[in-house]
């Protein structure tokens, strides 16, 4: 797993300006070589709705809309833990008009959970690593369980069901993780979605959960969900009262999740450049920042090699986890 910091708001804005300017001078001769945008540009976004890549997305379609004097749309394409909405724009023309929107999950892990993948990880090359965020692992409070402590305790001697967003999503992997590591009995219980999920934690369908944090916290404040810890390296800057993995003891539990933009393979290197400059300029300003950051978003900015150094370090280290707790889609 990386070690890349998340960056305060502030740093965050001056890391996507300071991209800009490496990228710019570029992607200006680019657009002016050529007519890219020169029609309507889809953003394929391969999770449900409402969720955080959905609304990353569309922020950034938003801002594109009006910088680059052209449309951009947003199409929702979810399932088999964004297999196939990856595959869509890896199957599509290489030009720049259907770009990818997903986790890096779908590229990290599903080549290591899926016997028959409908597209290679090689299919498909990063245009940015737009941001970055962890989960939430929390518990319905019928469960009476107060910290991570409890939870590990609680779960050696009794079978706990865990909700996620779906088989192959970042939560799954956290629960695969958590047994493997501690030894505990929780059951995965896959959902549609992140918010779906949510709901099966506040109902007490299920136990708890591993989630993204912002569709947990209206219900940990109201009382109806009990948070135990979060995932990333930091705290939230949404709950800067929920400690993190490593300080409740559990560091190797530490768990990023990348959100990442996506193309095919052959698309040019001059409509890339475009993109990235035009990415980077939608995420420095103030509104979109105000909604990454109620999102739980850090902008990341890595494109080129480091974006792939990133993904293909994640793939390593979750192919091993893998491999070692025997996690299978069904």
């Amino acid at each position: 797993m990386s070690m890349h910091r998340p960056l305060t708001r502030r740093q965050s804005i001056a890391a996507a300006s300071a991209l800009l300017l490496t990228l710019g001078q570029g992607a200006t001769q680019a657009l002016a070589e050529g007519a890219y945008p020169g029609k309507t540009v889809t953003f394929v976004n391969c999770w449900p709705p409402g969720g955080p890549s959905d609304i990353l997305a569309r922020s950034v379609a938003s801002v594109l809309d009006t910088t680059l004097k052209q449309s951009f749309v947003v199409e929702n394409k979810p399932g088999a833990a964004g297999n196939i909405g990856s595959d869509y724009v890896a199957k599509s023309q290489p030009d720049g008009y259907t770009v990818l929107f997903g986790i890096g999950t779908t590229y990290t892990v599903n080549p290591h959970l899926y016997k028959k993948m409908p597209f290679k990880p090689g299919d498909l090359k990063p245009v940015m690593i737009l941001a970055t965020s962890g989960l939430l692992v929390g518990v319905n409070p019928s469960t009476r369980i107060k910290t991570m402590s409890e939870l590990v305790a609680r779960a050696k001697t009794k079978t706990l069901n865990f909700s996620s967003g779906g088989n192959g999503s970042p939560g799954h992997l956290e629960v695969a993780l958590l047994n493997e590591l501690t030894q505990t009995r929780l059951n995965h219980i896959p959902y549609k979605g992140n918010s779906p999920a949510v709901s099966a934690v506040v109902s007490g369908e299920v136990d708890g959960g591993v989630l993204a944090t912002p569709g947990m916290l209206p219900f940990v404040k109201a009382g109806k969900i009990t948070a135990l810890a979060v995932t990333s390296r930091q705290r939230s800057t949404l709950a800067p009262d929920i400690p993190t993995v490593a300080e409740a003891g559990y560091k190797e539990l530490l768990q990023e999740v990348l959100y990442v933009a996506m193309v095919p393979a052959a698309t040019p290197e001059p409509v890339m450049q475009i993109l990235q400059r035009a990415f980077a300029d939608a995420l420095a300003r103030p509104d979109v920042q105000k909604r990454m950051a109620i999102l739980d978003l850090q902008f990341d900015g890595s494109t080129g090699a480091a974006a792939v150094k990133r993904l293909t370090e994640d793939s390593d280290r979750f192919g091993h986890i893998i491999q070692a707790t025997g996690m299978k889609i069904d």
